[in-house]
């Protein structure tokens, strides 16, 4: 009996240990563990080195490999598992990961830590631990914030399980640093990577000049992540995103094409800074969205060559992709260069005339009025001559007049304002005036004020043709032999080499230069802005370097006219000692009788006989 006894001892002894009997030293929930992934496992099925009780003091670690071959094989070889074997402690393990060994649960339950949901969090335990990432140097900052705000880590958050998490990107077991060329993320495989949720883009990407260009081992050459993102990708139509309309042209497409030294490399040319100085580049930077950048030509993720035939700009092509926006483009538009710059560059002959005219025209123009009204200035200030003295006033200008030139004074401001404002949208008065963003209103105000201006210019032709007293200004403003005696008589007055002060007419050279200049510019300005207001009409049956054209005299014509009107008209009515603080006869219709006697004493006879008549008419 006693040796039965002692056998059966001794069998007890050599029984695998069973849960109750580990829970007599662990503290181990049985009831919790048996709802986890390893429930329905024994202790020893993992503790596999413990065979008897007690067992050592410290068992062999668990194997996971047991049963997980697979996984940790590729763990072995991963980023993290590489770094657990040369030695650094604060590496990812399964237990980081998958949690405490006797919580796992599956990963498709809410609770599980590698849970779709949960994965940010349990890889920002360490990515978002900013002590970390400066110890080992980790470059990428703040990935999993930038993840979390992203358009995929806001539908995790929401419970899309089709949605992309860290592991759908990087993989799990087998993650390999970016530089691997086995890595998911690796940029020779990203489009693919990206390709599993999005197959129908990837398989139109990898043919475009771009995939094509990768998968020939170019490392300049944009992948999804070069364009979209990485780890904070947007929605294009979010403000942020960066293939967003306003920002696609310049932060994406611009970063390459514009880039100095891929441009020297590749031979870009200077297609950005074409496309940022065009009508479409100037809107997209004033705040439109609606304004053609990049993509809505070139493609999105189709871009080819424009030598194929299936490329979007392919001149086979252009009419159809133009008229998507300019519906009745014409054939012509084929056949004309595009992202052509008014400032130099690769331009039509025409823009090229237009432009060295008006770089000849602007500096002898207004160099011209800075030193006469400079030397005019100094002169009657050294003479310290009092005007205006007695304070009579006479007639000048009638009611139709001032009408006609307060429609052109407004409408002229406004043009100036919104002109320049959408040649330069960021500038800081722009964003004072409010007009940064705001494309549209700016937009119609300009052709508003384009529309007053060219009625106020031919109110005022209809007026001199139907009116026979007013037309006689017409006779009055041409210039003749006379005025080019009076402008060397003025220039040897201001100089001191003469005493004779010269006088003029009813109107003096100033004021005629001033007159025709106004009808010239007017004219270029109204022609050339038609063209680029009905520019779909334009485009059905000019070539565009027309547009081109009519854009360069639109653009330097009014420079001319803002600084001519700054320099030479303000000085005449505003900044003219004899005349200052201003020549209100645009308002009250009347000018100094003082000054028109000195300056016009025959006119001024002319003017005061003229009341003299008129005042024994009613007499009488």
């Amino acid at each position: 009996m006693r040796l039965l006894l002692a056998g059966l001892f001794s069998l007890a002894l050599a029984a695998a240990p069973t849960a109750q009997d580990c829970t007599s030293c662990h503290e181990v929930d049985l009831a919790k563990f048996a709802a986890t992934k390893h429930g329905s496992m024994a202790c020893t099925d993992c503790h596999s080195s413990i065979t008897k009780l007690p067992h050592a003091d410290k068992p062999a670690p668990v194997k996971c490999a047991t049963c997980h071959e697979d996984q940790v094989k590729a763990y072995g070889k991963s980023i993290h598992g590489v770094a657990k074997q040369n030695g650094m402690a604060d590496t990812a393990t399964c237990k980081s990961c998958h949690g405490p060994t006797h919580q796992i649960v599956a990963s498709s339950d809410p609770a599980s830590t590698v849970n779709k949901k949960n994965l940010a969090d349990t890889c920002g335990a360490c990515h978002s631990n900013p002590d970390f990432l400066a110890k080992h140097k980790i470059p990428f900052a703040k990935p999993v914030e930038a993840y979390r705000l992203s358009v995929h880590g806001r539908e995790v958050a929401k419970g899309n399980a089709s949605a992309a998490s860290c592991s759908d990107c990087h993989g799990s077991h087998d993650i390999l640093p970016s530089a691997d060329p086995k890595a998911k993320v690796n940029r020779a495989n990203v489009a693919e990577t990206c390709g599993v949720c999005h197959n129908d883009v990837q398989a139109v990407y990898a043919d475009s000049v771009h995939g094509l260009a990768v998968k020939r081992g170019s490392k300049d050459s944009p992948t999804c992540t070069g364009c979209h993102g990485e780890h904070n990708i947007l929605a294009p139509k979010e403000a942020g995103s960066l293939v967003n309309a306003a920002r696609v042209s310049t932060v994406t497409c611009g970063r390459c094409h514009g880039d100095e030294r891929l441009n020297s490399r590749y031979g870009f040319g200077d297609k950005v800074p074409a496309f940022q100085d065009s009508f479409h580049g100037l809107a997209i930077r004033g705040g439109q969205q609606t304004a053609a950048n990049c993509a809505s030509c070139h493609g999105v993720h189709n871009i080819l060559p424009s030598a194929d035939i299936r490329s979007t700009v392919n001149p086979a092509n252009l009419q159809k992709t133009c008229g998507q926006c300019h519906p009745g483009a014409g054939d012509k538009i084929a056949h004309s260069k595009v992202h052509v710059r008014t400032a130099g560059g690769i331009e039509h002959i025409s823009v090229k005339w237009i432009r060295w005219a008006y770089y000849a025209l602007i500096p002898m123009t207004i160099g011209f009025m800075l030193f006469h009204n400079g030397l005019d200035y100094f002169a009657k200030l050294r003479r310290h001559k009092p005007h205006h003295g007695t304070g009579e006033q006479l007639p000048r200008m009638n009611k139709t007049f001032r009408i006609t030139h307060g429609m052109v004074m407004v409408s002229f401001i406004l043009l100036v304002i919104t002109g320049f404002a959408l040649k330069f949208p960021e500038a800081g008065w722009v964003k004072v005036l409010g007009m940064n963003g705001a494309g549209l209103v700016r937009g119609w105000v300009h052709r508003i004020a384009a529309v007053v201006m060219m009625a106020a210019t031919v109110m005022h032709v209809i007026h001199l043709a139907l009116v026979k007293r007013d037309r006689v200004i017409l006779f009055e403003l041409l210039p003749g032999w006379q005025d080019a005696k009076d402008i060397a008589n003025a220039l040897r007055y201001n100089l001191g080499l003469t005493d004779k002060r010269p006088t003029f007419g009813m109107f003096g050279y100033a004021e005629k230069m001033e007159y025709w200049a106004f009808m010239w510019g007017t004219v270029v300005m109204a022609v050339t802005g038609l063209l680029l207001w009905a520019q779909n009409w334009s485009l059905k049956h000019f070539p565009i370097w027309v547009l081109d054209a009519a854009t360069a005299a639109h653009w330097y014509e009014a420079i001319l006219a803002t600084l001519s009107i700054l320099v030479w008209h303000w000085y005449l009515v505003i900044f003219d000692p004899e005349v200052y603080p201003m020549d209100l006869a645009w308002l009250t219709g009347k000018a100094s009788a003082d000054h028109l006697r000195e300056t016009r004493p025959e006119y001024y006879a002319a003017v005061v006989k003229k009341q003299e008549e008129a005042q024994k008419d009613r007499a009488e």
